[in-house]
């Protein structure tokens, strides 16, 4: 059993196939990041944290090429523009760590730390990292808003959070209230369900104006 650190470490082995996983592309990509990519915190640290978005995985050429979390793939240029455009961050996304791009009073982070073959994780590995997601969420002692996206996240969060899935399912739009937090849930801002219309940028603005409004103590 590994310590319960907040992040895991480097050479993680928690989930076999996910280790693997990594080893084969750090043979493959040696300059690559090619380990659990950390929670991306904002310039003041956790104890600055209001608000805090969770993802699925880390993508293959995105944050585990980079290690900063929706870095390096589509996602990330929707993400970080609705940030900026909400001031949840600042500076320039340019899909690079070493950009000048900062979060503002939010942190990013995801369920499972490890890219998974096919962007597709299973059960046990999202269970395995649950502990990491727990740990999180435990340091940010400020934070009030939590942000899900896609079910395999929510779902996570809910169990993080030591609620029931089934009293707290997902809903693109969603808003519950789970202990102390306000848990807002939307779809994944994948290329995939923006390219099939599952989701609009239009309904991914929607979900960040009720947070802002969360966030400034004002009805959405």
């Amino acid at each position: 059993m590994l310590p319960l650190n907040v992040e895991p470490p480097r050479d993680c082995t928690l989930c076999p196939r996910l280790h693997d996983f990594i080893a084969s592309w750090r043979e493959r990509e040696p300059q690559w990041f090619n380990a659990p990519v950390p929670t991306f915190l904002p310039p003041e640290g956790q104890d600055g944290v209001r608000l805090l978005i969770v993802g699925l995985a880390p993508g293959l050429r995105g944050a585990n090429r980079t290690g900063r979390p929706f870095t390096g793939d589509y996602a990330g240029d929707l993400l970080y523009s609705t940030l900026i455009r909400f001031g949840l961050a600042r500076g320039k996304f340019e899909a690079r760590p070493d950009d000048s791009l900062e979060l503002i009073t939010t942190a990013i982070t995801n369920a499972v730390k490890c890219v998974p073959p096919e962007n597709k994780p299973v059960g046990a590995e999202i269970n395995n990292c649950r502990r990491f997601l727990g740990l999180n969420l435990a340091r940010l002692r400020n934070l009030e808003v939590v942000l899900t996206l896609g079910t395999i996240a929510h779902q996570s969060t809910v169990r993080a959070l030591g609620g029931r899935v089934t009293a707290h399912p997902f809903s693109h739009g969603g808003r519950q209230q789970i202990g102390k937090f306000t848990v807002f849930s939307s779809y994944h801002c994948s290329r995939y369900n923006t390219n099939t219309g599952r989701l609009t940028e239009e309904m991914f603005v929607d979900v960040f104006r009720q947070i802002r409004a969360e966030l400034d103590g004002k009805p959405a």
